[in-house]
């Protein structure tokens, strides 16, 4: 396959934006299903959504992977959920595309996730193009959203085409660089019909081409000075400036349809194919592995050195499928490739290509390539190599979860059950966490929201057949210092033999944390003169790190701090490695107190939608949720959007107090906004809760 023609691309978009639907069009105009199943009403549920529980609840929970040929061109396609609870499926997908598609609601413009996923693609670097869905709502206003993508994401979004109507009335799109009038005929809009653009449309058309052809122009000499001189632009040069727009990543070309009323998606697949880059035209850079200060290009060259990067993991009833992106070589089927991180020789049995749920085998995949492969055993963002200690490429950003619930099973026998069902989970999925408790010894879940952890343990039922008990949610706060203290503390220990001695000087402070450096720990040493050997000062490092996982308060991990070490002792015979780091973990509890430690807790940026004559009552329960509104904005069709900030720990159970508060008709979405300092009060009570929790998991335990 020649790689020019090949196109990496994910589809990413704010929840119920219409991302699985347009992927459904997708697939059904480019040949590769021949009938269209809807997300919701009936049917199979879309082709992309495979899992059960996708289909019975309307969402997509994991991305899915297919692959369709439009032309001499051929797309990977990858769609991803909506919902901030699977944001690890977004990250890792983006984290090996070349293009991506970001798609908006013609009503609701930029929402809140919107934002995260821009957040994402900006992280990665992936050139995107966005697409206007849902043109036949009432209210819809593309040079809205368009004025929103530039105020709220700071992308210079550029619409490439005008719509014939709007909401009930939405029938074609004049494209703006051919100036033809696109109609959708057919039962599914697979005709299209090109018209001249009607007469009294043809005006506006040349204001809407005008603005157009002056966006694009900030990219290319060459266009300003035809449009300068009022000169004849021709439609290869306008193609040729966006293209190189788009892949240094500077515009946004945008396009206008209805995936559902089947309007509009056959263009799209056109610009994928035109301006989002082939894996030719992207430079990935990985780190050498015995210097990671240095780079080790890589080329989309099928005949150099293999180089891959497994960035999902799938357990299948035939073992584990481990999604890997070949960056640089060729893989064949019953080679051996190495695990850069862990050295070990892995055999790749079998190589698939995927489409959703099913799966075509392959003998060979060449750089550029998205395939899965059979029974090997790693971990999600781990670097496969044709021979050990290449290189390794760049991890994925893997958010903190903010949110733990107990599991136990119903019955003793389970337990082993449930173990395994959790081990593969975790192993799937970064965010998703496990521990035990040390005390009661119970299993603690933690994630991204309710959501997320609701499907695991509906998932531990369904596919594992295990019963288990679910504790209430618990909000994961943090502790952090809010003044400066001092430390001069002398460990000694003696005990026959040779005994123990550290001697420490320095202070604890809070640490500003700035959005670049999400930094939450920093240790420096200002040791001088050798007044501690320099091979203690790792070990007094090390004891403060051990320390930070349970705060003096509440036994919350402590965030925000800084240790400075400025002076100390040491002893000939008596001072180890072990003597300073029980003398900094001595030193974390006994001075901690004294920084007068607050609690933190996670605040949700929240969005909900609904209509206008429930408004009142929302923003009442949400000042009650000790809520802080940011605004209020109408919508043309009535219902109006609040945006606020609430505490996590008041959202429990949200869902079904705004459906009964809205008549079943308001819905949101949430994301995680940050951490803020709790009021004193909540504090206590937060205290006073974790230490009854304490004494009465101490009595069960006895």
């Amino acid at each position: 396959m020649n790689l020019k023609n090949l196109r990496n691309i994910g589809i990413s978009a704010h929840i119920d934006s219409g991302k699985t639907t347009l992927s459904e069009r997708i697939l059904y105009y480019t040949g590769r299903i021949h009938k269209i199943e809807e997300v919701r009403g009936g049917g199979d549920g879309a082709t992309m959504d495979h899992m059960e529980l996708e289909k019975e609840r309307g969402i997509t929970i994991t991305s899915a992977a297919t692959s369709v040929s439009w032309g001499d061109k051929t797309i990977n396609l990858i769609d991803t959920p909506g919902h901030v609870d699977f944001t690890v499926e977004v990250e890792r997908s983006l984290r090996v595309l070349d293009g991506a598609v970001l798609v908006l609601c013609a009503v609701g413009g930029v929402q809140a996730q919107s934002l995260t996923v821009d957040r994402q693609m900006k992280r990665y670097h992936v050139p995107r193009l966005a697409f206007i869905n849902k043109m036949d709502r009432t209210g819809a206003d593309p040079k809205k959203v368009v004025g929103q993508m530039r105020e709220k994401l700071g992308a210079d979004a550029v619409l490439m085409q005008m719509p014939i109507g709007a909401g009930e009335t939405f029938e074609a799109v004049i494209d703006l660089i051919t100036m033809k009038a696109m109609y959708f005929d057919g039962n599914k809009g697979e005709d299209i019909r090109e018209e001249d653009i009607p007469a009294e449309l043809q005006e506006e058309a040349a204001e809407w081409r005008q603005e157009m052809l002056e966006s694009l122009a900030m990219y290319s000499d060459e266009l300003m000075e035809k449009l300068l001189s009022e000169e004849e632009v021709s439609e290869a040069l306008i193609h040729e400036v966006t293209q190189s727009a788009v892949q240094g990543q500077g515009c946004t070309p945008v396009f206008l349809g209805t995936a559902f009323k089947n309007k509009g998606v056959q263009p799209l697949i056109d610009a994928i194919c035109s301006y989002l880059p082939s894996p030719l035209d992207r430079t990935v850079q990985a780190k050498q592995w015995d210097n990671p200060e240095e780079e080790y290009p890589l080329a989309p060259d099928p005949s150099k050195p293999f180089v891959g990067m497994a960035f999902k993991i799938v357990e299948d009833p035939y073992g584990q499928l481990t999604f890997l992106r070949i960056y640089q070589g060729t893989i064949k089927k019953g080679e051996t490739y190495v695990n850069q991180r862990t050295g070990r020789k892995d055999r790749f049995s079998r190589i698939l290509r995927m489409h959703s749920d099913k799966r075509e085998e392959m003998d060979e995949a060449t750089a550029g390539d998205i395939v899965a492969i059979m029974g090997i055993d790693c971990a999600s963002g781990e670097t496969y190599a044709a021979q050990a200690k290449m290189c390794a490429l760049e991890n994925m950003f893997v958010p903190e979860p903010v949110i733990k619930v107990a599991v136990n099973p119903s019955e003793r026998s389970s337990t082993e059950k449930l173990g395994k069902a959790l081990q593969r989970f975790r192993k799937e999925d970064p965010t998703f966490r496990v521990m035990t408790d040390e005390e009661t010894g119970e299993v603690i879940m933690a994630g991204m929201g309710e959501l997320h952890l609701d499907v695991y343990i509906e998932r531990i039922r369904r596919e594992y057949k295990i019963e288990v008990e679910v504790g209430a949610p618990k909000v994961s706060y943090r502790e952090t210092p809010t003044r400066k203290a001092e430390f001069n503390y002398k460990h000694k220990k003696q005990s026959g033999g040779s005994g123990q001695y550290a001697h420490i000087v320095g202070w604890i402070e809070p640490l500003e944390v700035d959005e670049e450096n999400e930094e939450t720990f920093v240790f420096e040493d200002k040791i001088v003169s050798g007044r501690i050997p320099k091979q203690y000062i790792p070990a007094v490092e090390k004891g403060f790190r051990q320390s930070i996982d349970k705060g003096t308060l509440a036994e919350y991990p402590v965030v925000d701090v800084k240790f400075f070490l400025d002076d100390g002792s040491y002893h000939d015979v008596d001072s180890s490695e072990m003597a300073f780091q029980i003398c900094a973990r001595t030193t974390f509890r006994e001075y901690m107190p004294k920084t007068k430690p607050v609690l933190l807790e996670p605040v949700m940026k929240v969005e909900i939608e609904c209509p206008e004559a429930f408004q009142g009552g929302i923003v009442g329960d949400l000042t009650s949720r000790r809520g802080i509104m940011e605004a209020t904005d109408m919508q043309p069709d009535g219902s109006v959007v609040v945006l606020c900030e609430v505490p996590l720990a008041e959202t429990f159970g949200y869902a079904t107090d705004l459906r009964s508060m809205t008549q079943g008709q308001g819905t949101f979405s949430m994301e995680l906004k940050g951490y803020r300092k709790v009021p004193a009060s909540i504090q206590e009570e937060v205290i006073a809760e974790r230490r009854r929790e304490k004494e009465g998991k101490l009595v069960g335990a006895k």
